[in-house]
């Protein structure tokens, strides 16, 4: 894992919401191609130190860190433990987020603070204490959604959250980029591990059948994305979003 032939040898990624779903698989990824790894997680413990205990028995760095990103103080605790860990950092994936939804006549207060608060402060916080620490060849790789593309009916709030990372990324893109920093947002569709492990009966089908390709995406297949992002490669990528969405369109 720490050969110096890997892509990512030498460099530290803090990898947000990685105690679950498509965090946790970016993180063995990230790993695998010879990134130490903070693991953030905001509940996931066990699934936190999981991701920890493979990456260090196969040779690599790691450390579980917890904080709700919500929350300044709480992120700003976290890095002050990175720092305590790691002594750089060259990569911040912003993947943790939440998703909710209701229709326009049934707002809720502390869902849309809830939302707002995860998906938008979140990243927002995370990138710029994390802008503090990095240099030329930084990484900032945010996460958006395909319903900032196709918005459905009742996703009114998740979406404004995700089109908000996207204007973010192009914002931070132009100020970052002096410093030889490239900002990403990497743009999913209906995933597994992810959002969909907990969707109600149906919807696995119904967002199948939506790609030409009959099915929904893997994790594996949005961490191959990322890793590319990440590495060197993509040193000319900046202020841009990929789709990795096996061309569905949800309605």
């Amino acid at each position: 894992m720490m050969s110096s032939g890997l892509p990512l040898a030498g460099k530290v990624a803090l990898i947000t919401g990685a105690g679950r779903g498509i965090g946790k698989v970016l993180a063995l990824k990230l790993a695998e191609q010879g990134a130490a790894i903070a693991v953030n997680y905001a509940a996931s413990a066990d699934g936190a130190n999981e991701v920890v205990a493979t990456i260090t028995a196969a040779g690599g760095k790691a450390a579980a860190i917890q904080a709700d990103i919500a929350s300044f103080d709480s992120v700003q605790a976290m890095f002050a433990e990175f720092d305590r860990h790691f002594g750089q950092l060259d990569i911040v994936v912003n993947c943790a987020g939440v998703s909710a939804g209701g229709m326009l006549a049934d707002v809720d207060e502390a869902q849309i603070d809830w939302l707002l608060g995860v998906n938008i402060k979140g990243p927002l916080f995370v990138a710029s204490e994390g802008s503090k620490r990095m240099g030329e060849g930084g990484r900032i790789i945010n996460f958006a959604s395909v319903m900032a593309e196709y918005p459905m009916a009742g996703t009114g709030i998740y979406t404004a959250c995700k089109m908000a990372v996207k204007g973010m990324t192009e914002s931070w893109a132009k100020e970052l980029g002096k410093r030889g920093i490239t900002v990403n947002t990497v743009t999913p569709g209906p995933t597994a591990p992810g959002m969909m492990d907990n969707c109600p009966p149906g919807y696995l089908e119904h967002f199948s059948g939506k790609s030409p390709m009959g099915r929904i995406g893997k994790a594996s297949e949005v961490a191959e994305v990322v890793s590319f992002l990440a590495s060197p490669a993509a040193s000319w990528v900046s202020g841009t979003h990929i789709l990795v969405h096996g061309a569905a369109i949800p309605d």
